[in-house]
């Protein structure tokens, strides 16, 4: 059974029970995550209809037309057929991320963190890094002894979704929460990983979108939890949703010392 306690930033953490240990960052290039599974993300394409020049010049103007509104026929004519210089309308992409590979030697975890988050103290949290000048936007690990070897004896992903819904719609500042995705995948060594996609509307800062990753390792329970705002004037992007899903699918293992 899981023991879950609340902490400033809105992280839902379980108790650490060891001290924050020495951590290791280096600069790192992002890479492709896997999807996740439960939630693809539409891809939205723009284009431009071409029309049959041949068609529009064999349209000639009505007798009555005046010499101007030919010269504006002709003018509209080479816009469309993309024969007037400078005249067209481009996409910018928005600019890769940048991350940090954090790696916890002592716990035995490592996981990719945006280079624009910074590392806070925070009771309750093995580690928490905050978005510069957002606190409410974080990335927070715990990690917890249990009995357990793999996470699929405690139960199925969607059986740990409920779980942590559940923990959630107990705190006095939430106001509602929902599932919106649940997947697993497979961490170094083979271990059992559960991602879970869930949205919070709290009393503390409103919407929120948050990520979660679980796995358990060396009798010890590890769980990501990943918060950002998701408001209805302010919605989550899509750049920002695969930064956050990198992170998410970053979370693994990694050798104890």
């Amino acid at each position: 059974m899981w023991t879950t306690t609340t902490y400033p930033g809105n992280i839902m953490a379980l108790r650490v029970c060891s001290s924050l240990p020495h951590q290791q960052c280096q600069i790192t290039k992002p890479f492709s995550p896997k999807p996740f599974l439960s939630l693809p993300i539409p891809k939205v394409s723009v284009f431009t209809h071409k029309p049959n020049s041949q068609n529009i010049h064999k349209r000639a103007p009505p007798p009555f037309c005046s010499g101007k509104r030919r010269l504006n026929l002709s003018i509209l004519a080479l816009i469309i057929n993309g024969s007037l210089p400078n005249m067209y309308i481009t996409t910018l992409a928005a600019p890769e991320m940048e991350f940090q590979r954090y790696t916890d030697p002592k716990e035995g975890f490592a996981l990719l963190i945006p280079s624009s988050y910074v590392k806070v103290d925070k009771a309750g949290a093995t580690v928490l890094f905050e978005e510069a000048n957002n606190g409410s936007n974080n990335v927070g690990v715990v990690v917890n002894p249990v009995r357990l070897s793999s996470l699929g004896e405690f139960g199925t992903p969607e059986f740990v979704a409920q779980k942590l819904i559940q923990a959630e719609k107990r705190k006095e500042s939430t106001k509602d929460a929902e599932v919106i995705g649940v997947s697993e995948r497979s961490a170094n060594g083979g271990v059992q990983v559960y991602e879970f996609e869930y949205k919070v509307d709290s009393t503390r800062g409103g919407m929120k979108r948050i990520f979660s990753a679980a796995f358990v390792a060396s009798k010890k329970l590890y769980l990501l939890n990943i918060s950002h705002a998701d408001k209805p004037e302010n919605p989550l992007d899509a750049q920002t949703r695969k930064t956050l899903e990198e992170v998410l699918h970053s979370f693994d293992t990694a050798p104890m010392t």
